[in-house]
């Protein structure tokens, strides 16, 4: 008796809903920018220009509520540094003295050259919150954990790490 072969069925991941106030990033060029990072299912993707009063500057927000993740360049661009917490050190003499939460704090100084780079690092990080509550259902608060992603692929092409 011959058996017929059942296509395979394959899982979709949604493209998700993409927007953009930029002019020069509208919403196929915003996908092909992150095509090779993981997609936040169900999340609705904006991009905004950031207006700033002193220096450029990084903001972005995962909206849990309304699904959304909201990524900000700053207008008009300039390459910018800006320091990015990664780690923090519980300090233990200073608990010992009945100051428990004394910490030291570990940063990279990273150069935002582009505004792709700046899209790419804001995603990245507002991703790992919407995996860390989405995902594994756990708090989406942690913010070093966030950069730590962050830092180790936005400049990353065609690799989109673990947490796909």
């Amino acid at each position: 008796m011959r058996r017929t072969q059942r296509p395979v069925k394959r899982k979709r991941t949604a493209a998700g809903a993409v927007h953009s106030r930029l002019p020069e990033f509208p919403a196929a060029r915003v996908r092909e920018v992150l095509a090779d990072l993981p997609r936040a299912v169900g999340y609705r993707l904006e991009v905004r220009p950031l207006r700033y009063r002193t220096q450029p500057h990084l903001q972005g927000l995962c909206d849990y509520e309304s699904k959304t993740i909201t990524v900000q360049v700053p207008e008009p661009f300039r390459p910018f540094r800006q320091r990015i917490p990664y780690r923090a050190q519980r300090i233990r003499a200073r608990a010992a003295r009945g100051n428990p939460f004394t910490f030291r704090w570990f940063y990279r100084d990273v150069l935002f050259r582009t505004k792709t780079e700046v899209i790419r690092f804001l995603y990245c990080h507002e991703y790992y919150h919407y995996y860390l509550h989405e995902v594994l259902g756990r708090k989406g608060s942690a913010e070093t954990a966030c950069d730590r992603y962050a830092l180790q692929w936005f400049r990353h092409r065609g690799a989109s790490g673990p947490a796909r």
